[in-house]
Order: C-alpha cells, then sequence, then structure tokens
C-alpha cells in the first residue's frame, strides 16, 4: 500500500500557487468553448455584462473542480514528474486549505450563475463540477481504464454552458459542440498516457496503455478519431455552420489523422506527445472556425 504523502515545506503559500490549483491552462480553454458556445446561441452579440458574469461564473466551477482535483491527487502527484511541483504535492499548500479554496469558488460561482444568470446553468455547472472532481478523480480514474471515455462528458459541458447562459434552455446544436468534446478527450488523453505509461503504472493508474497495451491503445485512438471527425461534421450539415467551417475543419482533421498515423512509428518516440499537444491547438482552431464561421454567415445576410 502507497503511503507516500505530500512534502512538508516551510515555502508560504503565494497568489500564485492558489492560482495554480484552478489549472488556469485548462480553464481558459474551457473558456474558449463556452464563449463560442455563448455567442453561437443568439443571432446577434450578447448581452456583455451577462456574458462575463456566465464567464466568471462557469470559470470558478471549473477553477473548484481542479482545484478538489488537486486536492484528492496530491499523494498521486508526487509520483509523477509532470505533477509533483504541484502547490499541495509540493507542501505548499496543505489540502484543507485547497479544499476550503475550492468550496469557496464553487459556492461563488454557483451563486453568482444561480442569481444573475439562470438556475439550468448553475445546476449544470455543478454537475459538471462533480463529474470531473468527485466521478472521475475519486473514483473513475482508480477503477477503469475507461476512465478518460466515461469521465470526458463532465469536461465536454462547457459550451453547453454558454449556450444555456445565453438562452436558458438546452438545445440540439450545444449538444453537438458537446459531442465534439466528447470525442476529442480520449484520443487528446491517451496520447499523454502512452508517453506517460511508466508513470501511470508506477503510480497504480488503470490508464489504458497501462491495463491493455499501447498496441491497443493507438487503435482505440484511431477509432475515436475516426469518431470525432463524424462529429465535427455534424454542425455542418446541421446548419450550424458553413462552409468555411468545413473546409477548415477537414484540414484541421488531415492533420489530426497524419499526427495520429505517426503513433505507429515505435521509433518516433515524440508522436505521443506532439498528438497530444497539436490536440490542444485542434480544438481551439476548430471553435475558432466555427465562431469566424458563424458571423462570416449572420453578416452576409
Amino acid at each position: 500500500m502507497n503511503t507516500m504523502t505530500s512534502v512538508t515545506t516551510t515555502e508560504r503559500a503565494t497568489w500564485k500557487d492558489y492560482l495554480d490549483l484552478c489549472k488556469p491552462k485548462v480553464v481558459v480553454l474551457m473558456l474558449v468553448t463556452v464563449l463560442v458556445g455563448a455567442l453561437l446561441a443568439v443571432p446577434s452579440l450578447p448581452d456583455l455584462f451577462t456574458l462575463t458574469v456566465a464567464l466568471i461564473g462557469i470559470g470558478a466551477c471549473a477553477g473548484s473542480g481542479a482545484a478538489i482535483n488537486h486536492m484528492i491527487d496530491h499523494r498521486l502527484d508526487t509520483q509523477m514528474a509532470r505533477t509533483q511541483n504541484r502547490p499541495i504535492a509540493k507542501g505548499r499548500v496543505r489540502p484543507e486549505q485547497g479544499l476550503i479554496f475550492a468550496l469557496l469558488l464553487a459556492v461563488g460561482g454557483f451563486a453568482l450563475l444561480w442569481f444573475v444568470i439562470n438556475p439550468i446553468t448553475a445546476w449544470l455547472s455543478l454537475a459538471s463540477l462533480l463529474g470531473y472532481a468527485v466521478v472521475y478523480t475519486l473514483f473513475l480514474k482508480r477503477a477503469t481504464p475507461q476512465n478518460i471515455t466515461i469521465g470526458g462528458l463532465a469536461g465536454a459541458m462547457p459550451p453547453l454552458l454558454g449556450w444555456t447562459a445565453m438562452t436558458g434552455q438546452i438545445d440540439h446544436n450545444a449538444l453537438l459542440l458537446v459531442l465534439i468534446i466528447f470525442a476529442w478527450t480520449p484520443p487528446h488523453f491517451w496520447a499523454l498516457a502512452i508517453h506517460k505509461k511508466d508513470e501511470y503504472a508506477k503510480a497504480d493508474i488503470p490508464m489504458l496503455p497501462v491495463t491493455h497495451g499501447v498496441q491497443f491503445t493507438r487503435i482505440h485512438i484511431v477509432l475515436y478519431s475516426l469518431l470525432l471527425f463524424a462529429s465535427t461534421l455534424m454542425p455542418f450539415i446541421s446548419g450550424l455552420s458553413g462552409w468555411l467551417y468545413m473546409v477548415g475543419m477537414i484540414l484541421l482533421n488531415i492533420r489530426q489523422f497524419w499526427m495520429v498515423k505517426r503513433l505507429f512509428n515505435d521509433a518516433d518516440t515524440k508522436a505521443p506527445m506532439d498528438l497530444f499537444k497539436y490536440s490542444i491547438q485542434y480544438l481551439l482552431w476548430l471553435f475558432v472556425l466555427i465562431l469566424v464561421d458563424h458571423y462570416v454567415i449572420t453578416t452576409s445576410f
């Protein structure tokens, strides 16, 4: 049984440590998809005050989920090179301090969304927070190699949150955006899991490359990349986006499959991390394309 605990240190926590608890880079990417969902939900520009409050509230809930993830995983984080310098793992922030910080963010974000935006956005944001911080981090991550697939739904919610913040309703087009992120998540994280296979094995985390091998994981990345391509076709088919999006989406997917093809070359040791990094750019540019296409079409009629 692993008895490793977080490192004791005399360093005092700074505001940067608490910012790191929120996983700001992840939250910023998530808020981009929230913004796109919000902008697509209305025919013209949304009310700036409502949009700003929605982004703050949803961002606070997302940051809370990230902080809880840090707290739950702080012993595990000490065993992995990419996470061992995290504030709680390093001992600069105590777990109970991280929990209090996370609860303040959650309560503040939920209250802001409930009273200023609408209850459905508040409840969906809370569900997303609990899905990631509790269901995925506390249970799925350690229970099944399909942890990313099942837990990915919580991380796919942001476009829907942006949409409901503007309209108070769940729309089928918003669900298409959720489907895209849901299909994008497994190839994104499994590429990282291949690169960090030995670290996950050492930490006894049943990631797919650890339990079923790298070749099995490569095949699953191909299958989910095909699902991702099919999902990214849907906005064009449904009429949410036009030809500008279609052309850009095809180019992004061509490069995605070229990056996936590199995974099958054992001599190309950089391929997994290159795919992981590209997938972040892929999602960002895909949602930018949807947004630009939306306003090009809107302003042309």
